[in-house]
């Protein structure tokens, strides 16, 4: 027995002795990852990275380091960066599901799209009244709002995620609030005048004006002209609105507290993806991590439909098919089609039942919407248009009841909509084959959701 004993405490002692001088597996250190290049391949391009929900700052930082990036902005609330690198592969470094840049796409000709598309007419200055020439304004009965004495409030901020805002236009210069303004393409805010105004497009200025132009008797008069607005530049020079950017624009917007949000454009590289395209599952990630998180904190989101003429509509689980635009297609926006002055599917609208919320005038060929734009006026036709609209209407309701959640005020807006049927015939080039195919019912369906946008029913009911 006592030699069994001393087997026993030998064998204790050579175990004890094995765990004092084996380090535990947390401290053993991972294989150093390969050098970064000591010679730039390249200018850096930019790239949005997720990680886990409470990824501390830190933590993100020396993992992009560690991949030879640099970390470039941080979104604790989300658990995303945004990175610069000049290496080749820091997409496989930190890894291709986590990682996406849409410049290198662009760079790899794997797709390129940019803003809101639109046509529009010869610039034509104003120094008169133009009112008579919103027709769009009429179809939605706005005028009729404002005579009853609703115009909006100038607490109520809508951040206009778009190419930036000329406030130096006449009928916006009250509207825009150069303290809430931000220019975000880089995917962090830069709050400088002459980052977030206007460079290369009008855009942003005319989804502006149909917001909140003023009412003061010369050009003409937005939706909701006592709301203020925020300049957002989402859309760089070339047209594009990147993932981050748009990430940057949904988290300055709830950062500010803004009641509501415009997006009328899409993301690229991608202005419609209807297959699986590589980094698409990133950045729609990415984006909707920032879309639920200003949502969460009270903000109400609009978004164009966009002008591909594309069936959105989700596929059914499993199946193969449907198409998904960015942020068009997320759950939480209020999506907008577009029609003509003949309240008809505009031709290049795209549409789909689950997808579509309301629908909102547009235009369509000489039809167009009349807006500001930097130095004058011009008419614009595409669901860039449209949303506007809706986001005025809802900035309207947001006065009226300034504790109400974003839910609630969509519920509001879309329970006080004109209803439109689907069409008996959507053959607009005449050749004997529908152009798109409306499916749902009158209440409710892919061309126009719960029907076109009414002002004043909205915020009739809204006093009740």
């Amino acid at each position: 027995m006592r030699a069994l004993r001393r087997v026993v405490i030998a064998a204790g002692a050579a175990l004890l002795a094995l765990a004092l001088f084996t380090p535990p597996a947390s401290s053993v250190l991972p294989e150093p990852a390969a050098p970064c290049a000591t010679e730039p391949a390249g200018d850096p391009l930019r790239y949005v990275v997720l990680f886990d929900e409470g990824t501390p700052q830190q933590r993100a930082r020396r993992e992009i380091d560690r991949a030879c990036g640099t970390q470039t902005a941080y979104y604790p609330q989300i658990a995303v960066a945004v990175a610069t690198s000049a290496e080749p592969d820091f997409g496989q470094r930190i890894g291709i599901e986590r990682t996406f840049s849409a410049q290198a796409a662009r760079r790899s000709n794997l797709g390129a799209g940019g803003g809101q598309q639109q046509r529009a007419t010869r610039n034509r200055h104003a120094t008169t009244d133009r009112n008579g020439e919103q027709w769009d304004m009429r179809m939605i009965n706005a005028q009729r709002a404002r005579e009853a004495g609703v115009s909006g409030a100038d607490d109520v901020v809508v951040g206009v995620l778009d190419s930036g805002i000329d406030a130096g236009h006449p009928d916006l210069a009250e509207a825009v609030d150069p303290t809430l303004s931000a220019d975000c393409r880089n995917g962090t805010p830069d709050t400088r005048e002459r980052a977030w105004r206007p460079t290369a497009s009008a855009h942003g200025t005319h989804v502006a004006g149909v917001i909140a132009a003023a009412d003061d008797g010369i050009g003409i008069t937005g939706v909701a002209p006592e709301t203020t607005l925020a300049s957002i530049k989402v859309i760089g020079e070339q047209g594009y609105a990147d993932p981050e950017s748009a990430v940057c624009g949904y988290m300055w917007a709830a950062r500010h507290d803004m009641r509501i949000t415009n997006s009328s454009y899409s993301v690229d590289p991608w202005s419609l993806s209807c297959a699986n395209r590589d980094g698409f599952d990133v950045a729609r990630e990415a984006i909707s991590r920032a879309v639920d998180y200003a949502a969460d904190h009270g903000t109400t989101h609009v978004a164009a439909a966009t002008n591909d003429a594309a069936d959105l509509t989700p596929a059914v689980l499993g199946a193969d098919g449907g198409c998904e635009v960015l942020p068009a297609s997320l759950r939480p926006m209020i999506t907008v089609s577009a029609t003509g002055k003949n309240r008809l599917k505009s031709g290049y609208s795209s549409y789909g039942l689950g997808v579509i919320s309301v629908t909102a005038p547009g235009g369509s060929g000489d039809r167009c919407v009349l807006s500001t734009v930097p130095r004058g006026y011009r008419k614009m036709c595409g669901t860039s248009m449209a949303a506007p609209h809706v986001s005025g209407v809802l900035a309207l309701l947001a006065a009226e009841h300034p504790k109400a959640s974003p839910e609630r005020l969509r519920q509001r807006l879309t329970a006080n909509t004109q209803q439109l049927p689907c069409p008996d015939d959507y053959d607009l080039t005449g050749d004997g084959t529908q152009d798109a195919y409306c499916t749902g019912y009158r209440a409710y369906n892919g061309f126009y959701g719960h029907g076109m946008v009414n002002a004043l029913a909205a915020v009739d009911v809204s006093q009740n």
